[in-house]
């Protein structure tokens, strides 16, 4: 069972088990979003008393907490038992426009030069972090939701503000990997 596992999967299969989860939340009327989370949190700390978006029942979101928490402990259990340690498998292409901005091709998961210790502490690479975090909080918030809220919960709820979403993230993910990427490396 244990070899099961570790082996990679199919592409599809994701893509089942999210239809499977989805299929779940209809049922319950729940909608998905990773991004709630931090709403949730900022909530239950005790922001609303100070600011009104964070005034609501933050217990009625106890479930999306115990996913997050599901989410990490999942992420960790895979990434200390179940990783063979191989180099996550990309394309040729990928490799070779990597290593014309200067990027290896990642022994790991990811690029050591974009996420390595290194990088973070350079003056660069905190700057890079600390400007992509502050995009993604702003996006998601100003979006009403995170890209698997909208791309996974709203589109399957037919929702026209989640297409929108959407293309609009693929647009910004286009302008970052071809014009903004190799203006930064």
């Amino acid at each position: 069972m244990l070899e099961l596992l570790r082996q990679p999967w199919p592409w599809y299969t994701s893509g089942a088990v999210i239809a499977f989860v989805m299929v779940l939340l209809l049922f319950f009327g729940k909608s998905f979003g990773f991004s709630a989370n931090l709403h949730t949190i900022c909530s239950a700390c005790g922001a609303g008393k100070k600011v009104k978006f964070f005034d609501f029942d933050w217990r009625s979101q106890t479930w999306n907490l115990l996913f997050l928490v599901g989410a990490i402990v999942g992420g960790f259990i895979s990434a200390e038992f179940l990783s063979t340690g191989e180099a996550v498998q990309i394309s040729q292409a990928t490799i070779d426009d990597l290593s014309a901005l200067g990027i290896a091709s990642p022994e790991g998961m990811q690029p050591t030069e974009i996420f390595g210790m290194e990088a973070l502490f350079s003056l660069k690479g905190f700057l890079i972090l600390l400007l992509g975090g502050f995009a993604i909080g702003f996006g998601a918030r100003y979006a009403g939701g995170c890209t698997s809220g909208h791309a996974i919960s709203g589109i399957s709820n037919l929702q026209l503000p989640s297409l929108i979403a959407v293309i609009g993230f693929f647009i910004g993910g286009l302008i970052t990997t071809f014009v903004l990427l190799p203006l930064i490396f």
